[in-house]
């Protein structure tokens, strides 16, 4: 009897489990609920706005194999969210977004045509059939946009690629961006492997975005029509050039520079003399149009950032050691209300100048990017022969003061050059963007290009890429692809893991210090007591010495024991911490979406019961 009890309970409860699944599918059907903190699977208002701007019609072709995806179920999911984000788009396009999907089957005309448009198949299966999953964007012209193929690790970027593409089709003719560089950002023949390196990261995503107008740096004119133009590392550049900058600016154009008191990126005029190097200039400043227009930068200083110092390993296999010279601002350090880094993460620099203004400037400076309020300024020669950057640890003498790094200048200026008939110098409106470093546009600092079945896919580490991006569209006038392309990123760091660490390592350099500390008076009293005994067999020890390395060896052994103790509390904090977040995840969640899933059924009960009394 007790058996056919146990039984039916266990029939009840598993009726009641697929009851309930089956009621909390039914009560939230179509409901979504985007918890994240970003909200990264809800359309921005900057989409939106985007899609209800389009003014003529744009389709996009969605290709998928659908067959030769039938044994990859991660592949198959990520195309249904491409799908899903799709759909999304054209219910708030106001009917001008189409979108097709298009299988593109073996040997079939549709892969054919893909093959046509540049979109990359990938072989997979022992058949070696080709895999589609991209997406090709047409206007009503002959507008043209492809995205070979959409990485599903590249999933927290998917709206900003879309948004992206539908941005460009709706524009009839993409914005002019003239960019004088002095870095190789175009790539250049490599002097030690005689091969031609890849362009840089931001310098493909800028052509990809904006019709880009090269500038050498030994011009003396910019070009005609170019509405933004982006110095890089503008060292050397002749008197008419700075008059034509000068002209530009004070005309109503756009300026974004990057400027440094130590180019970590410049490889000089022969990067294989190591010689060479080491004697070079690295600085590069606008030092005429700074001084009229009031602002300070100095190139023979850096900051060094004990708060924001970046682990760094100079050589493979050595223990990464805080680099102050090399750090990643934070988003505490940067300009929240400012649309171009109001939502990112984190920014990558290295050894950066500050900016500042003059007494009577007449401009207003506001911050970008700063340093934390660990940070004090070093000489830039300390870095040309620095082996070590631990030893910057020690040099460096915090001021309490946020150095600014990059900021925004805005109002009046006077030209910095005389007019030719000797009258006043004209003047204009300044819009500006300075950035005090030019490193931050190399991809070591904030990209790492990886290959997915031959195709060359970047992943960022760091938001250097979409500052700059995010910079140009500012100045352009275009905030709304800035919003999608702030907001989308799933990377969320642990700061709370991270300043546990940072801790952790200050305690273990103060007792490794102090460890090295015994260590050099245990040496020197050795070498006292050996020249005090003046023996001629010195690998005899006397009592005294046996003593001495006695007490030696017992301090370094208690040493160690807190070094370990040490790593075992970081430990062990990080675990709780680990320990937290896992319950929250495992069992807070699924009680939260139970929860509702009752509520809105009891919701729509309710409703049905008050329809039926009124018909009643």
């Amino acid at each position: 009897m007790k058996n056919i009890y146990s039984a039916s309970a266990l029939v009840f409860l598993a009726l009641l489990f697929l009851a309930l699944t089956i009621l909390s599918g039914a009560a939230i059907k179509g409901a979504r609920l985007d918890l994240t903190e970003q909200k990264l699977y809800t359309l921005s208002e900057g989409t939106i706005n985007l899609l209800g701007a389009i003014e003529e019609p744009i389709t996009l072709e969605f290709y998928f194999s659908e067959e030769t995806s039938g044994d990859l179920p991660m592949v198959r999911n990520f195309a249904r969210r491409v799908q899903e984000l799709l759909d999304e788009m054209v219910e708030r396009s106001d009917g001008q977004l189409r979108v097709r999907r298009i299988d593109p089957r073996p040997f079939s005309e549709e892969e054919d045509q893909a093959d046509r448009y540049g979109l990359e198949g990938i072989p997979v299966g022992a058949a070696g059939e080709n895999l589609y999953l991209g997406i090709v964007g047409t206007n009503m012209v002959d507008g043209l946009e492809v995205v070979p193929f959409i990485s599903p690790a590249r999933e927290a970027f998917l709206e900003y690629e879309l948004a992206r593409m539908i941005y460009i089709l709706s524009q009839p003719d993409r914005p002019r961006v003239g960019l004088l560089s002095g870095l190789p950002m175009d790539g250049r023949l490599d002097m030690q492997t005689g091969q031609q390196r890849e362009p840089w990261a931001i310098r493909e995503q800028v052509g990809e975005m904006f019709e880009v107008e090269s500038i050498e740096t030994s011009d003396d004119a910019l070009p005609a029509d170019i509405d933004v133009l982006v110095l890089v590392h503008p060292a050397d550049l002749s008197e008419e050039m700075l008059r034509d900058i000068d002209r530009f600016v004070l005309d109503g154009g756009r300026l974004l520079a990057f400027v440094d008191p130590y180019s970590e990126s410049d490889p000089g005029p022969n990067p294989a003399d190591p010689a060479a190097a080491m004697t070079m200039d690295r600085t590069s400043s606008l030092d005429e149009l700074f001084e009229a227009w009031g602002v300070e930068f100095a190139t023979d200083v850096f900051v060094a950032d004990l708060g924001q110092a970046l682990q760094v390993a100079l050589q493979t296999g050595q223990r990464p050691v805080r680099h102050p010279a090399i750090i990643g601002v934070t988003a505490e350090n940067m300009n929240r209300d400012d649309v171009v880094t109001g939502e990112l993460d984190a920014i990558n620099l290295a050894s950066p100048g500050y900016l500042a203004l003059a007494e009577n400037s007449p401009l207003e400076l506001e911050p970008l990017l700063m340093s934390s309020a660990n940070a004090g300024l070093l000489d830039t020669e300390r870095l040309r022969f620095l082996e070590d950057p631990g030893e910057l640890i020690a040099e460096v003498a915090p001021t309490g003061e946020h150095y600014v790094l990059a900021a925004r200048l805005s109002g009046e200026v006077a030209s910095a050059f005389q007019s030719g008939n000797g009258e006043s110098p004209n003047s204009g409106v300044l819009n500006a963007i300075v950035v005090a470093d030019t490193d931050l546009l190399a991809d070591r600092y904030w990209v790492q290009r990886q290959r997915f079945f031959g195709t060359s896919i970047l992943d960022p580490f760091a938001g250097n890429g979409d500052f700059v991006i995010n910079a140009i569209d500012n100045l352009l006038g275009n905030a709304d692809l800035i919003s999608v392309r702030s907001r989308a990123t799933g990377n969320r760091p642990f700061t709370l893991v991270e300043s546990l660490r940072r801790e952790a390592e200050q305690n273990l350099l103060a007792t490794e210090q102090r460890l090295e500390a015994e260590l050099e008076e245990a040496e020197r009293r050795l070498t006292e007591l050996q020249q005090a005994r003046g023996d001629t067999d010195l690998s005899v020890l006397t009592p005294e010495q046996e003593a001495e390395l006695d007490r030696f060896m017992e301090q370094r052994i208690e040493i160690r024991q807190q070094l370990r103790q040490v790593r075992r509390d970081l430990d062990r904090d990080i675990e709780a911490l680990g320990t937290r977040v896992k319950a929250v995840n495992i069992a807070l969640m699924p009680a939260l979406v139970t929860v509702l899933a009752l509520f809105m059924a009891w919701r729509r009960r309710r409703k049905a019961r008050a329809a039926v009394k009124g018909e009643g």
